[in-house]
């Protein structure tokens, strides 16, 4: 069943890892609520030691403190008020519903936030759902397939493993995991071997945020790091058949269809890359992010020393692991997120308020940095309902292009 010796691998030990960016003083929370900018700039910092294994292709933060983390229905990490996530998580559901023929099934979701996806898969398909969050909020319960569905407000564990399910989803989970062999064996002992059992996880996809340099994607709470071979490797050294590999939402997003096995591990699929080719993604990071880093710095600084309002769209942990890298504050005069839970707390590190699209109204920016360029439609929509015209950023492009800038206002 489980490989012994890539247990190691798949862990934060430091054993056969190497070292490959540090950031030190960061939120060790870069989305819990934080109702007073004192208690955002107070909040418990971490530090990250990003660590590569080259036998598995794995990265781990090895310097995650998981006593710093707490997830509490203070734990604010929903993008469902997005009508580009929400359309995906749609096409997403009706997508598992159809090529698992998942109608009258039971669901079982291990970190379903608000039950949002539950509710999608129980509501399109007509199944029963159990859902596991301990940053569950019943106060905000989806209406659909509301008798169809129950969540529990605690983390799974082996106390649920009697929990039977068809269908056991894990979506943006496993990365907040830091023994994740140690995890996903216990997911496989609780599945047992019914090989008609489908195992579904979703996190962020490595290869993308090595390859961008997204530095903004790289945060404490994120302590485990995959790309489509590591993962793969994973789940079969925990006694998994992988039966698909595939990315979504413009390939940031790495999902795995896997079942249990009871003989021999498959042979790999096309869509892993090799220990060696992620590897050479790692080197590359390593050597360019460093100067990118500095390189937004510098703009950010001239932006403010220019007179320009530089205004950040997305309140989430892209935002805080941005400005907490780069070291800025004053540099970026607000914060917008669309999450009305969000607005009028403060993002943890800076303490910058999190405010309201409408705010940027009373005082219009220059221009506009877009954490994540899939929202860039909706977010230029909601700029010129305001009749706002700013330049729009991504955080993904190359800081020394976005030059010249455009005229102070």
């Amino acid at each position: 069943m489980p490989h012994p010796s890539l247990d190691t691998c798949f862990s934060p030990s430091p054993e056969g890892k190497e070292v490959v960016y540090t950031v030190q003083d960061v939120p060790a929370n870069s989305v819990l609520l934080a109702r007073s900018r004192d208690e955002a700039q107070g909040f418990p910092s971490g530090t990250i030691e990003l660590a590569f294994c080259p036998e598995t292709g794995f990265l781990t933060n090895q310097a995650f403190a998981e006593a710093l983390v707490d997830y509490n229905e203070e734990y604010e990490a929903t993008q469902g008020f997005s009508d580009t996530f929400s359309a995906f998580h749609r096409r997403l559901a009706d997508d598992l519903i159809e090529r698992y023929d998942l109608h009258g099934k039971t669901v079982l979701e291990i970190g379903c936030g608000k039950g949002e996806f539950l509710a999608l898969l129980c509501d399109r398909g007509g199944n029963e759902g159990i859902g596991f969050d301990p940053a569950y909020r019943p106060d905000r319960a989806p209406d659909l397939a509301a008798d169809r569905t129950t969540v529990v407000q605690d983390v799974y564990s082996e106390e649920y493993a009697h929990v039977d399910a068809d269908f056991v989803c894990c979506k943006m989970t496993l990365e907040h995991i830091p023994d994740v062999a140690d995890f996903v064996g216990m997911v496989r002992r609780a599945v047992g071997d019914d090989r008609d059992t489908v195992v579904f996880f979703q996190m962020p996809e490595a290869r993308r945020i090595l390859r961008e340099g997204a530095f903004w994607d790289i945060y404490h709470e994120h302590c485990s790091y995959f790309s489509a071979g590591s993962l793969a490797r994973l789940f079969r050294s925990q006694g998994f058949d992988v039966h698909s590999l595939w990315t979504d939402y413009d390939d940031q997003y790495l999902m795995i269809e896997a079942r249990p096995r009871t003989g021999p591990a498959g042979s790999p699929l096309p869509e892993e890359e090799s220990p060696r080719a992620m590897a050479a993604d790692v080197t590359r990071f390593a050597e360019q992010v460093p100067g990118r880093i500095e390189a937004w710095r510098r703009l950010l600084t001239d932006c403010r020393q220019q007179g320009r309002r530089v205004a950040l769209w997305g309140g989430g942990s892209k935002a805080v692991a941005f400005l907490t890298t780069l070291g800025l504050g004053d540099e970026v005069s607000a914060v917008i997120d669309i999450n009305p839970h969000k607005q009028g707390t403060y993002l943890p590190g800076t303490g910058h308020e999190i405010s309201a699209p409408a705010a940027l109204a009373a005082n219009p920016p220059d221009i506009v940095l877009i954490m994540n360029p899939i929202y860039h439609d909706e977010i230029q929509s909601s700029l010129q309902d305001m009749d706002l015209d700013p330049a729009l950023w991504h955080a993904d492009a190359n800081p020394a292009r976005l030059r010249p800038l455009p005229a102070a206002a």
